[in-house]
C-alpha cells in the first residue's frame, strides 16, 4: 500500500490575526449588551408610562369624588317636618367657652379636642361634644331631672355603638334631643320612630363638615360608662 504524502501542519494565527479575532468577540459582547440594555431600557420607560397612567386615574378619580361628594338622601316623612336645620354654621377652633344659638348646640365654633364618643351619665361640654358633631356623630341628650331610668335604658338602646354620644343635659326641659351638625330633632317619647329616621339620615352624614374623621382618641369626658 502506498504511503500517503504528509500534509503540511497549519500555520498557527498571526498576531494580526488574533488581535483581530479577539477584537471581532469584543464586538460581538457589545453588541449583545447594548442589546439588553436597549430592551431593559425600553421595558423601564413602558414600566413608567403605565405607572404614570395608574397615578393620573387614581388623582383623576379623588379629583371628581372630592368635587361631586356624595350626598344624603332629602328629607322625607315625619322628619322632613319636624327636624330643625341649622345651615352655615362656624367651623373655627377656640378654646373658650362658646353660647350656642341651639339648646343643646348642633354645631358652631368647638374645642381643638373631640368628646370620645359614648355613653356618659355626667353632662358634657358643648364644646367637645360640638366637635364629634362634626365628625358625623350623633349627639342624644336627656334632662335627668324628668327622665325615668327606664328612659334612659331604652335611649342607651337606640344610642350606635359608634359615632354617638348619649348624656344629660340638665335644663334642657321634658323634650329630649338628638343631635348632628346643622340638624337636630326634639322628641318626647323614646319609641318616636321618627329618632330612628335621624339617626339613618345623619349618622356619619357625607355631609357633616368632616364625615368619618375619628371619634375615638380625644377626651374622655366625665362619667363615661361606655
Amino acid at each position: 500500500m502506498a504511503t500517503p504524502p504528509n500534509r503540511p501542519a497549519a500555520k498557527p494565527p498571526t498576531v494580526k490575526e488574533q488581535r483581530a479575532d479577539k477584537r471581532a468577540l469584543q464586538m460581538a459582547a457589545f453588541k449583545k449588551q447594548e442589546q439588553t440594555r436597549k430592551r431593559t431600557r425600553r421595558f423601564g420607560i413602558i414600566g413608567a408610562i403605565v405607572a404614570l397612567a395608574v397615578v393620573i386615574g387614581v388623582v383623576t378619580t379623588v379629583i371628581i369624588v372630592n368635587a361631586n361628594p356624595p350626598q344624603s338622601p332629602p328629607l322625607s316623612g315625619e322628619l322632613k317636618d319636624r327636624v330643625q336645620l341649622y345651615p352655615g354654621l362656624e367651623r373655627t377652633h377656640v378654646t373658650t367657652s362658646v353660647t350656642y344659638s341651639q339648646t343643646p348646640p348642633a354645631g358652631g365654633p368647638h374645642n381643638p379636642v373631640w368628646l370620645n364618643c359614648g355613653i356618659y351619665d355626667v353632662k358634657q361640654q358643648n364644646e367637645n361634644a360640638v366637635h364629634a358633631l362634626e365628625h358625623g356623630s350623633v349627639w342624644i341628650t336627656y334632662d335627668p331631672a324628668t327622665t325615668t331610668a327606664a328612659e334612659i335604658t331604652a335611649l342607651e338602646a337606640l344610642t350606635p355603638t359608634s359615632y354617638a354620644i348619649l348624656s344629660p343635659y340638665p335644663g334642657i326641659g321634658d323634650q329630649m334631643a338628638i343631635s348632628a351638625w346643622g340638624a337636630q330633632l326634639r322628641f318626647t317619647e323614646v319609641d318616636d320612630p321618627a329618632i330612628q329616621e335621624f339617626i339613618e339620615q345623619y349618622w356619619r352624614s357625607a355631609d357633616s363638615p368632616e364625615p368619618n374623621a375619628p371619634c375615638t382618641g380625644g377626651i374622655d369626658g366625665p362619667g363615661r360608662q361606655r
